[in-house]
């Protein structure tokens, strides 16, 4: 099977599955040991942050879950050919491309500092250090949730935002990455049309092109306008569904957000695949399929073989069908293509890789924004720990039929 099929296939049958690193997420040891755990747990796709330190870390998890994938195999998981790479990019102010900033030393000393307990990604200390960056908000860990800003009784704390410079975007970077997501707002072609005119000399080597959006007064009709400007485009199209950010590890709530805007967007018919995004979580799934909006068919009809399908004949598409993925030429499906999973699925993981960094700062300064360089294959039972965590959000989505034909590969 090749790795150009393997994705669009489940894009197609309703089972694509996306890991959020987050896109100003740039803690590397966290972005290194999740794309390794989620590659080998069988996730489709990777989203990172465009900055190229970080897209190289994930470049080289991505090398060695090829080299343990077999193993991953042996121990029943649906570890495919290597996951796409995807780059987010944004055309204006977005909650995802913001960092919270504060000088601790002006808080007050009997403040009882509920953002440090309330951040998700410990990017808040207060530790008494000298060494930079001392207290307040550890940059690289910082994903820009905001609930930190919420909680402030003095509310001393904001945010750093920052917009994609098309002129950033350089055919280096372009070239280490298999598709792009650009996160937009309703009211904003201008600067959806000028990152889009740096994207377009490239996007012929793209697999795949996103469009994350979140909902509002008009939505389906901008969608349409922005489908045209980037038309004709020879790969698939994703309308990513943001329906709460950053959520998905609040409760099981989150996800109906979610669930409703990528039932709006459905509804419209749109030439390309809808996935949900913003709030998804453990219940996604389920919800989903109470309201029958997966592709219940394809499991069904995969159920229904008992036998598994000659190797060759299963492994390798026509060149129509392959055409046929590659391009928006047949109806749009009538359920959610995939889910992607962002705050909650980097949360499932979180003991584990604390667990792995507490062990490598053994004897050294503990101070959180020392990153760690532990390497999740350097110890195989964390490193399958957190396989088996992620393959436990994956096969939720992963049918076991279709997991079984993909270890056959």
């Amino acid at each position: 099977m090749t790795n150009l099929y393997y994705p669009l296939r489940s894009l197609r049958e309703g089972n694509w599955f996306k890991l959020i690193c987050g896109a100003s997420f740039q803690h590397l040891p966290a972005v290194r040991n999740l794309t390794l755990a989620y590659a080998l747990a069988g996730v489709d796709c990777i989203d990172v942050a465009a900055d190229p330190a970080v897209i190289s870390s994930a470049r080289e998890a991505l090398s060695v879950a090829s080299e343990l994938r077999d193993a991953a195999r042996l121990r029943g998981y649906a570890a495919q050919e290597t996951p796409w790479l995807m780059m987010s990019l944004n055309d204006g102010e977005d909650p995802h491309f913001r960092k919270a900033e504060f000088d601790a030393v002006h808080c007050p000393a009997d403040c009882p500092r509920p953002c440090e307990s309330i951040c998700p990604a410990q990017a808040i200390t207060f530790n008494n250090i000298a060494a930079e960056p001392g207290p307040g908000v550890i940059d690289s860990r910082c994903y820009g949730c905001g609930r930190c800003l919420l909680v402030c009784p003095f509310e001393r704390i904001t945010t750093r935002s920052y917009v994609s410079s098309p002129t950033a975007i350089a055919s280096t970077v372009l070239q280490e990455i298999d598709a792009v997501e650009i996160h937009t707002q309703v009211g904003r072609l201008d600067d959806f049309r000028r990152l889009w005119g740096a994207i377009a000399p490239h996007v012929a080597r793209l697999k795949l092109v996103a469009v994350s959006c979140p909902d509002g007064e008009g939505l389906i009709d901008y969608l349409r306008t922005i489908y045209h400007l980037i038309s004709p485009i020879a790969c698939p199209v994703i309308w990513q569904t943001d329906g709460r950010p950053m959520s998905g590890d609040i409760g099981d709530g989150a996800t109906h957000a979610a669930v409703r805007l990528g039932q709006k967007v459905l509804a419209a018919n749109l030439p390309g695949y809808v996935q949900l995004a913003g709030g998804t979580n453990g219940y996604t799934v389920q919800k989903l399929r109470s309201l029958d909006l997966l592709n219940t068919a394809a499991f069904s009809s995969h159920a229904s073989n008992s036998k598994m399908p000659d190797r060759e004949a299963a492994n390798q598409p026509s060149v129509q069908e392959q055409l046929s993925l590659r391009t928006d030429s047949f109806t749009p499906p009538r359920y959610i293509a995939g889910i992607a999973y962002g705050s909650y699925a980097r949360t499932l993981l979180s003991p584990v890789l604390e667990q792995l960094e507490s062990g490598s700062k053994a004897g050294a300064s503990s101070h959180p924004a020392h990153q760690s360089n532990a390497q999740l294959e350097s110890n195989p039972a964390l490193l399958w720990h957190a396989v088996d965590l992620a393959h436990s959000l994956v096969s939720q989505l992963k049918s076991p039929q279709l997991q079984e034909q993909v270890m056959t590969t």
